[in-house]
């Protein structure tokens, strides 16, 4: 079927989601292309935000940043990165996202072929229209793998795998030195806040006593990782004068945040992209769950933990909560602490000998 729908394919296109936890479930799809397909040339559409997600430790020879806002925005900037696409003459373009403006674009460049989920009413903007899926029914890996397989792609793997270049880390290392940090001490990451809303965000305040337990009874320095949106939530964990360790919100671009995840021996998070990035990376993950489903959007990976309490309304999939997240209240400091403790010792490879 493959080769019936994609004779000679040479140079691929593949839209990428615009989240960064998206962006990495998106990974064994794009793998299952590659490895359908070695000799072909791949490059991926991606949001600046994202980017770094397929640079070095992905099957992509190239990114091609789609810049909206910015350059790309309106018409005319749709127009212009049409333009573009239409002059690297791609044969195959495979769209992640569902948006009608993903198959406006590719249409406009005039890639020939044009597959993805037949939704938004953009059918006749396809070539190859693949019937669309309860999108939350489900592993969101499973639904980028379902729409590849359809076109013939055999799925090569359902974990998503991300790697870090030496030079990423060893800057990274760099930084962590010139903050006093030295290469034998244990790192435990935080990742308190939530782009998509306060219902995903567990406490604030049992966060920062988390993390004095990390602190005191596992001796890790907490790094707290995230947005400048989150930089007050930062200042709650790590208050002055505690010691506990560095606030890194807002301080890093995602190839930097990817680097020092890599350098932790665990990662406590919210459902969030950075979440995912740590899967990828291997590192252990505790996952703490509130209005989200983590069937469907849960780490994947042997190496992480889920916390979630089940209540009649959940997963209500909300931003905001009229419960006053009671299922993230009913998550206790000690419940985390004990699957923290548990992940300790398989994390230890990640601690320099």
């Amino acid at each position: 079927m493959l080769k019936e729908n994609f004779p000679e394919v040479k140079k691929i296109l593949v839209r990428s989601p615009n989240w960064v936890g998206d962006a990495v479930m998106s990974l064994p799809a794009l793998m299952s292309i590659k490895s359908a397909l070695p000799a072909s040339e791949i490059s991926v559409l991606a949001k600046p935000w994202v980017a770094d997600i397929f640079r070095g430790c992905s099957p992509a020879s190239k990114i091609i940043l789609y810049e909206s806002p910015g350059m790309h925005q309106g018409l005319s900037g749709k127009m212009r990165l049409a333009k573009k696409l239409k002059e690297e003459k791609f044969d195959l373009a495979i769209l992640f996202p569902n948006s009608f403006e993903s198959a406006l674009i590719i249409y406009l460049a005039r890639i020939p072929k044009r597959a993805g989920y037949n939704t938004d009413g953009r059918g006749l903007l396809l070539t190859h229209p693949v019937p669309a899926v309860e999108k939350k029914k489900g592993h969101q890996i499973d639904y980028y793998l379902k729409l590849v397989n359809y076109l013939g792609f055999p799925i090569s793997t359902r974990a998503p795998l991300l790697k870090i270049e030496k030079e990423q880390v060893a800057r990274m290392r760099q930084k962590l030195g010139s903050l006093g940090i030295k290469d034998n001490e244990p790192l435990v990451g935080l990742t308190p806040g939530s782009s998509y809303g306060p219902a995903k965000q567990w406490p604030t305040a049992k966060f920062a006593k988390l993390s004095e337990l990390v602190n005191k009874k596992l001796g890790a320095r907490i790094i707290v990782l995230g947005s400048q949106n989150d930089q007050d939530i930062a200042q709650r964990i790590l208050p002055p004068g505690r010691n506990l360790g560095y606030d890194f919100t807002g301080r890093t671009s995602l190839a930097e945040a990817m680097a020092l995840i890599s350098q932790c021996r665990l990662i406590i998070t919210n459902d969030s992209g950075l979440m995912h990035v740590a899967a990828a990376l291997q590192v252990p993950v505790v996952a703490i769950f509130g209005s989200t489903d983590p069937e469907h959007t849960g780490p994947m990976g042997e190496h992480c933990r889920v916390l979630k309490k089940v209540l009649p309304c959940s997963p209500c999939f909300k931003k905001n909560c009229p419960k006053n997240r009671e299922c993230l209240e009913a998550i206790s400091v000690e419940e985390v602490y004990a699957e923290v403790k548990n992940l300790w010792n398989l994390s230890a490879k990640k601690s320099p000998d």
